[in-house]
């Protein structure tokens, strides 16, 4: 599947791959930053931001979206950072093509399988009748009474947009994501990465324990964890210069 991609900068590539319910929009200002140093690649996942939709939803997909993406681009050396469920992809894609990898970067998510925990994040999606909403105020109105976190309900609101004059829609594909959450999240094959790899996390949140970090390191076997204090799961947009000071620092060594 072609994805759309947003360009910054030039030189050595750095393609992003954001997380479940995002796209690219989301990382637009750390690209900015990022575009002094690399040639930075923003990219929507399918069923996400303006990429295609597709009733097929796998991470080896998308591992092969990237690929193909790859491919177009006749990107080398790249440096791949994915956070949550780009990480995954991420993963999946070093897992298969480390050949074309200078590095990996996997923010604040890990290889094993994690229970049920967005419940309250579909709800607040589902309350929003798109078909009969006039203003953006009364979604996210409709939307407060599930979600609590204020930061969680603008990132989703940012999925809203006006597709013809009076009409609502969202950007991502609601339906085969949520049908597909099985898949997005269970465990990743334990195949070995043998390039460099950082994973950043949180500090407040429980993607990565740290029980995990053995068999991350088994997995990976030159990676290095790097914890950033007082960061949730959105640890680049809770804490963005300790997450590209982290980011720079392993990148550009």
């Amino acid at each position: 599947m072609k994805l759309q991609t947003r360009e910054f900068g030039d030189g050595k590539p750095m393609m992003i791959l954001h997380g479940l319910f995002g796209y690219s929009d989301n990382w637009q200002t750390h690209a900015k930053k990022l575009s002094e140093y690399y040639r930075v690649i923003l990219v929507d996942l399918r069923n996400h931001g303006h990429s295609d939709w597709s009733n097929e939803f796998s991470y080896d997909l998308m591992a092969e979206d990237i690929w193909e993406l790859v491919q177009e681009l006749k990107l080398e050396d790249l440096i791949l950072v994915g956070h949550s469920m780009g990480g995954k992809v991420a993963i999946r894609f070093a897992q298969e093509h480390q050949e074309v990898l200078e590095k990996l970067v996997v923010v604040d998510m890990g290889t094993k399988e994690y229970p049920m925990h967005h419940e309250h994040i579909l709800a607040g999606i589902h309350s929003v009748d798109v078909d009969s909403i006039k203003v953006r105020s009364e979604a996210e109105t409709q939307m407060r009474k599930h979600i609590d976190s204020e930061g969680t309900l603008q990132f989703l609101l940012k999925n809203l947009y006006w597709k013809e004059k009076g009409k609502l829609a969202w950007r991502m594909n609601t339906a085969v994501l949520e049908r597909e959450m099985p898949e997005i999240l269970k465990a990743l094959p334990e195949e070995e990465v043998r390039i460099p790899t950082l994973f950043i996390r949180g500090e407040l949140s429980n993607y990565i324990l740290d029980d995990d970090f053995a068999s991350l390191e088994n997995q990976f076997l030159d990676s290095l964890f790097v914890t950033i204090e007082g960061a949730g799961h959105w640890v680049h947009a809770e804490a963005p210069e300790e997450f590209l000071d982290a980011l720079l620092s392993f990148c550009l060594r």
